[in-house]
């Protein structure tokens, strides 16, 4: 089997890059198509994945046109090329128009539900795999599972944190330290949403570093007054220094998921709002959501003050853990098996439970 899987964003390597491991032992064939965002092509070759870049994401409205375009040509002589006979993607439009072309099956993740996406990929897809806990009703093409999107990397079954990165931060022992994110806030998904205003943020740090070291990811260049607290490691170093984290707080919904499944508690702060970030809070407690900066430091400093904020935490992650599914075995028997998987799950939808 030959695989196309096309990545626009960092977490989409590390949603599929199990999966593609797994299939290229079984001797099928997995090529990538990127179009670079942030660290995606530093990703994808500590991988060690064959893969191509589209080129830059544009920020300008005129540029996502025009990029609809380009991206959407090249994809074309790249399947030219590769004759794919799947394509896979988190809700790509450029790999389901692609596919539509070729007259192959598409099959899309999707966890944000961003309308002025799916609306150019759903017509061109023939299944579309979100959580149970997604709010969005997309009718006969949806199948459903009980997990998220990181835990087809997080999970037990395919990482173990690495305890060495609290000597590579420069943490010393009983040390506590926190990982900040910011976003870019360039995407089309959001136009007119907002997360922490730079005063906020001054307020959070200047909170936090009297408690222990800041770390500081983000999408865009650091504000130059927060430049000494920039993550500075490799990004496939990120997840080992979010295990071992005392607490997130940033503006982008992948990492405080991520946070969640690897039992470090986390403060999302977005207009945006995420089914799967609601559900961590009000399931699991692991994750707490604001629209907006406004009484964030305020939760922060309750956090801190909380001496059983860590054994509350890793209870909570054990109770997740046993309830959710190993997403990349679902993934690879869904893949494996297509179409009939399809029918299995529309047959059954519980089906999924058989990878918990």
């Amino acid at each position: 089997m030959r695989l196309l899987i096309d990545i626009g964003h960092p977490a989409h390597v590390h949603l599929f890059k199990n999966f593609a491991h797994s299939m290229i032992r079984k001797s099928h064939q997995v090529f990538f198509t990127v179009r670079e965002k942030e660290f995606e092509i530093d990703l994808l070759k500590h991988e060690g994945f064959y893969f191509t870049s589209l080129g830059k994401h544009y920020q300008s409205k005129f540029g996502k046109v025009w990029g609809l375009f380009k991206f959407t040509f090249l994809s074309i002589i790249t399947s030219y090329r590769f004759k794919p006979d799947i394509y896979l993607s988190h809700g790509s439009m450029y790999a389901a128009l692609t596919s539509f072309l070729f007259r192959k099956p598409n099959i899309a993740f999707e966890d944000t539900g961003n309308w002025e996406q799916v609306r150019l990929y759903f017509p061109f897809t023939e299944a579309v795999l979100t959580s149970t806990s997604f709010p969005i009703n997309y009718g006969k093409k949806q199948v459903y599972y009980d997990g998220y999107h990181e835990l087809a990397y997080l999970h037990p079954n395919y990482f173990k944190p690495d305890k060495s990165i609290i000597d590579e931060l420069g943490v010393n022992e009983g040390e506590k330290y926190f990982i900040l994110r910011f976003v870019s806030w360039d995407a089309s998904h959001d136009i007119g949403q907002g997360g922490l205003k730079l005063e906020q943020k001054r307020e959070l740090i200047n909170l936090l570093r009297e408690h222990g070291k800041i770390f500081i990811s983000s999408e865009k260049k650091i504000d130059e007054e927060f430049e000494n607290y920039k993550f500075q490691l490799a990004p496939e170093k990120m997840h080992d220094a979010l295990a071992f984290a005392d607490l997130f707080v940033g503006e982008g919904a992948t990492m405080a998921s991520e946070c969640a499944v690897l039992g470090t508690p986390a403060v999302y702060v977005n207009s945006l709002q995420r089914g799967y970030t609601t559900e961590q809070e009000k399931k699991y407690g692991l994750v707490y959501n604001f629209v907006d900066g406004s009484g964030v430091r305020a939760k922060v400093q309750e956090l801190l003050s909380d001496s059983t904020l860590k054994y509350k935490s890793e209870k909570a992650h054990k109770k997740l853990l046993s309830e959710k599914i190993d997403v990349t075995a679902f993934l690879e028997w869904f893949i494996e098996n297509w179409p009939e998987s399809f029918r299995i799950m529309k047959g059954n939808p519980d089906y999924f439970y058989i990878f918990r």
